[in-house]
């Protein structure tokens, strides 16, 4: 890659033949948010189960259910992702799904068992997370489109309009019974 200079006397890499910008600190920095959102992915994984399993509403169980099946699928395409990037697939903590995870155990401490108000928490609960990663993938395909990888921003919104999906099912759940239910409790 050829160096230029650019306004101010700073130097920058310049893109490929291929228009990708690869070993540049902002690449570097798009590595770093996909191994932020993997090791989510990841975990997110191995709660929801314990979310379906506190759930009262049998339609809040299998949308748990359902979202676990999906959130494995993005843990797939993120390694996915990593190939066409020539990366391996690592995690990195993700202390923004660690503080919403905990805060859903939180809720499923606190709140009774058998009750609309779980499941009312756990509806906020799961829509904070799913909000959270609507942000991240959302950000994350528009770089990949900055930095010429069109076929990874294909596959981040895909993982995007799977999360939004999901969000819009949580809130006709919440909206349909379990919100009102929770109220009368």
């Amino acid at each position: 890659m050829a160096t230029t200079k650019t306004a101010g006397n700073k130097a920058s890499k310049s893109t490929s033949k291929t228009g990708k910008i690869e070993n540049s600190e902002f690449h570097d920095f798009f590595i770093d948010e996909l191994k932020d959102i993997y090791w989510a992915e990841k975990h997110l994984a191995k709660a929801l189960p314990k979310m379906q399993k506190a759930a009262t509403s049998p339609e809040l169980a299998a949308a748990f259910e359902k979202h676990t099946t999906e959130t494995q699928q993005h843990v797939s395409t993120l390694e996915e992702v990593f190939g066409l990037l020539g990366e391996k697939p690592v995690a990195k903590k993700c202390d923004a799904m660690a503080g919403l995870l905990e805060e859903a155990d939180g809720i499923i401490t606190d709140t009774e068992k058998g009750t609309m108000i779980r499941d009312a928490g756990l509806i906020l609960a799961a829509q904070k997370v799913e909000h959270y990663e609507i942000a991240t993938y959302g950000t994350l395909r528009v770089f990949a489109e900055n930095i010429g990888h069109s076929d990874v921003a294909e596959l981040l919104s895909q993982t995007l309009d799977n999360e939004k999906a999901t969000d819009v099912a949580l809130t006709e759940i919440a909206v349909n019974a379990v919100n009102e239910e929770a109220v009368a409790e």
